[in-house]
């Protein structure tokens, strides 16, 4: 069988997808990345300088991260090894430092490219270090997650970050023109199908390269898809809105402000809408965290850990199952009772330290780790309050010259009502112990 078509004198040529046959060849016909790759770029600066550094690529999907690995190992002349941390484990790895040892003392160096890094555990993250450290590998990691929260810092200490941003419109129409080169033939889309293939695309190239795939296939000759043609072809919606403009704002908006009026069911409703235009659901689940801090606050404690864990469920299932996660959470933090009380408080607070910021403490909640410091007075007369009735001394802990402030006023609702019962209570022990 593997001889069959040969000896009938027939080439096999698998046909590749769009997205792949043009892939750049050269740093230069990257799209979209010219804070790294233009003339003054940050990775431009570092070929120029002949040392090519480990290397931490965060952007989302489709912006070139993999394909720039394999052009920076073709530039500097390095080995180029790629491994998906999806698939791969300890033993993987252990061999490719092997390989890469004894390359290295043949005077060959290998450029490692580790796809979802984020996805190795710490240990496993740990595991890089000595050959980054010894030079066996150069190590260039792609990740679509933050970096500060998903990987070690001893790694992070090793590499520098490099932000991939997003491919805006014109570097996605650019995209769209080499795919009519590259087949020889337009686009058979009218000019407002062609802005809405864009927005589908969401900044992806390889979605948008897959979707301009898909028209040229589906058009008959001489058919041009209008906006509606290119939905039923592609069998998505064009989004309702770009997602760097108005509409964005003005529907994030109106979900805040629908959740903070505590109506689930619109809420609902604009979530739907951007979940159907394409938005990027960790955006919104984002944005429902940030509401459960500043308008429900401590009325619910839980609204922030319902928040949180959407977020997480998001991350672990992914499009579309983990959406459900994300309107538990719209529906929880609508139907929460709020309060920007704790909002409130920290601005007023954080007012005042940029006012009076330089005020000392007061010496008796000082530490005296010195003999100087202890005849100064730091730390004397201080009371623990553990050691008091109700674990609570009333000391006076505000500089001097303030005198007690008050940011904090608790809502009468939800558990801010039991938090103001105990400030209460405290205020009443303050004034009996003599604390002011």
């Amino acid at each position: 069988m593997t001889d069959l078509f040969a000896s009938a004198g027939l080439e096999r040529d698998a046909p590749r997808p769009l997205a792949e046959k043009l892939r750049p060849q050269n740093l230069g016909e990257v799209a979209g990345q010219d804070h790294l790759l233009g003339a003054n770029g940050a990775l431009t600066r570092q070929i120029a300088s002949g040392a090519l550094g480990s290397l931490i690529f965060w952007g989302p999907p489709g912006t070139g991260k993999t394909t720039v690995a394999r052009l920076l190992a073709f530039e500097t002349k390095l080995h180029f090894v790629q491994v998906s941390a999806i698939f791969s484990g300890v033993a993987e790895l252990k061999k490719i430092f092997d390989e890469a040892r004894g390359r290295q003392k043949i005077g060959q160096g290998t450029l490692l490219f580790i796809d979802e890094i984020h996805r190795f555990n710490r240990a496993q993250q740990d595991s890089f270090l000595p050959v980054m450290e010894d030079g066996a590998i150069t190590l260039i990691g792609a990740t679509t997650e933050n970096p500060s929260f998903e990987l070690n810092a001893a790694l992070l200490s090793r590499a520098r970050v490099m932000t991939f941003h997003s491919l805006d419109d014109a570097a996605l129409e650019k995209l769209l023109l080499r795919a009519e080169e590259a087949e020889k033939k337009p686009l058979p889309l009218d000019a407002e199908a062609r802005e809405a293939l864009i927005r589908m695309a969401d900044g992806d190239g390889r979605a948008a390269l897959t979707l301009v795939e898909e028209i040229f296939r589906a058009a008959r000759a001489g058919e041009v898809f209008d906006t509606r043609g290119l939905s039923e072809v592609a069998q998505r919606r064009a989004p309702i809105y770009d997602k760097g403009q108005e509409g964005h704002y003005n529907l994030i908006s109106a979900l805040h402000k629908t959740v903070r009026g505590s109506d689930p069911d619109a809420a609902l409703y604009y979530l739907a809408r951007m979940f159907d235009a394409g938005e990027d659901p960790l955006f919104i689940a984002r944005r429902v965290v940030r509401m459960a801090v500043e308008d429900i606050g401590l009325a619910d404690p839980q609204a922030l850990v319902v928040a949180n864990a959407a977020k997480d469920a998001f991350d672990f299932l992914g499009s579309p199952e983990g959406e459900l996660a994300i309107a538990q959470a719209v529906i929880y933090c609508a139907c929460a009772p709020k309060s920007n009380a704790a909002y409130s408080a920290y601005k007023a607070a954080m007012r005042l330290a940029r006012e009076r910021g330089s005020l000392m403490p007061p010496k008796v909640i000082l530490n005296a780790p010195t003999k100087l410091m202890k005849s100064e007075g730091y730390g004397s007369g201080y009371a623990y309050d553990h050691d008091l009735p109700d674990a609570f001394s009333g000391q006076d802990y505000w500089p001097e010259v303030l005198g007690r402030q008050k940011f904090y006023q608790p809502v009468e609702r939800g558990f801010e009502r039991e938090i103001s019962k105990r400030l209460d209570y405290w205020e009443k022990l303050r004034k009996e112990r003599g604390g002011g």
